[in-house]
């Protein structure tokens, strides 16, 4: 009945009925029910056929919070979300997640009760995402072997906020929550669609037929490190000549400083493509080339409508989609490339922090846990 509801296919008890097939009054007292634990409204009119005017049943978007959690290797993006998936209060800091998970969840915890304060402290908060960079056992929430992650190896954290929260909170790969924000904000007719996530390491999120794949174990779309070529550049994973080794920002910073240049991370590779810097602005473009080399495979692989580039690189996206377009529509099947686009993220920095926050309302709205929540409150 709430999606009903939600999508505008059913906005009044008469209409839910029909729809449904239930009997008037079974149906009634459900719709009694989601309006008693604040799920929807019942207020405005809807156009009457005769007879008194129906009120029409809404989603009710006050009085609760969802929220969404992007980590990255040096930074927290944290956002609150009302029941429609607007963003109505984030807040960024640089964090290194080195640190630990203790320090850096801890860091979390408070910046989300200032931000529910802030937004509104009325709301209750229904759910918490969390988006991190690396493997993720999805089933569970924990991190698998995180390579940039040190003492985050199977480490509970859902449980840490359910503890401090008491409400459902789900962990997935960075990658794969953008890759829903983006599907679900800006690309939303687009079934089949890859999200690369370029910058300091590269990733890719998985869309099929409107649903994010995650493979067996979760590990799905790690693109950073298949083989380019007869590549040999060293790669922190132990082998050489990976995708990351090759154009990932951690390694492109390291070669502009080789040659003289300074430059710590993506960032600094950024700024120096911005100034101009025909280095800086060679290496983003080969870079682009390299990405598109893999990405090639995987577009004649998958036959996706639509591949959408984020990252920290993705700032200087003229440069970087240049090399990619230039390679996947070299080496790609014409037949998979005759209608594919290949855009510059639309969501941007807040991807991240809307792509968790939109995994988490979609489950604290499905019809199982919505049951859950009314038998709950019915025992109490």
């Amino acid at each position: 009945m709430l999606a009903l509801i939600i999508s505008g296919v059913a906005v009044t008890r008469a209409e839910i009925a029909r729809h449904t097939g239930l009997a008037r009054s079974t149906s009634s007292q459900r719709v009694d029910a989601l309006i008693a634990h604040g799920f929807i409204d019942e207020n405005a009119e809807a156009p009457s056929t005769g007879g008194r005017p129906p009120r029409r049943l809404s989603l009710r978007t006050d009085g609760h919070a969802i929220a969404g959690v992007d980590i990255g290797a040096s930074h927290c993006r944290v956002g609150v979300l009302d029941m429609r998936g607007t963003l109505i209060a984030a807040r960024e800091d640089s964090l290194t997640i080195a640190n630990g998970p203790e320090a850096v969840l801890g860091h979390v915890e408070r910046t989300l009760r200032t931000l529910l304060e802030t937004a509104d402290g009325s709301r209750t908060l229904r759910a918490i995402g969390v988006g991190v960079p690396g493997p993720v056992e999805f089933s569970t929430g924990r991190p698998v072997d995180p390579p940039i992650m040190p003492g985050w190896h199977r480490y509970p954290i859902p449980q840490f906020f359910e503890d401090r929260f008491g409400v459902r909170a789900l962990v997935d790969n960075d990658v794969n929550v953008m890759a829903l924000a983006e599907q679900r904000r800006a690309f939303s007719g687009t079934l089949h669609l890859l999200y690369l996530k370029v910058g300091t390491g590269i990733g890719c999120g998985i869309v099929a037929d409107g649903r994010i794949h995650r493979g067996a174990q979760g590990s799905a779309g790690d693109i950073g490190h298949i083989r380019v070529g007869e590549r040999h550049e060293p790669c922190r994973c132990g082998n050489s000549g990976c995708l990351e080794a090759i154009a990932g920002g951690a390694a492109l910073a390291a070669r502009l400083r080789e040659s003289g240049l300074e430059a710590a991370g993506s960032l600094d590779i950024v700024q120096l493509v911005m100034e101009g810097n025909q280095e800086a602005v060679r290496m983003v473009r080969e870079a682009g080339r390299a990405v598109g080399e893999v990405l090639s495979g995987l577009v004649n692989f998958f036959n996706p409508e639509t591949v959408v580039v984020g990252g920290a690189l993705a700032a200087v996206h003229d440069q970087l989609l240049a090399g990619v377009r230039e390679a996947v529509y070299r080496r790609s099947n014409p037949l998979a490339t005759h209608v594919l686009q290949i855009e510059p993220s639309r969501i941007g920095e807040n991807a991240g922090a809307i792509g968790a926050g939109t995994l988490a309302l979609e489950h604290a709205l499905s019809p199982a846990q919505v049951d859950r929540t009314l038998a709950k409150d019915a025992a109490v």
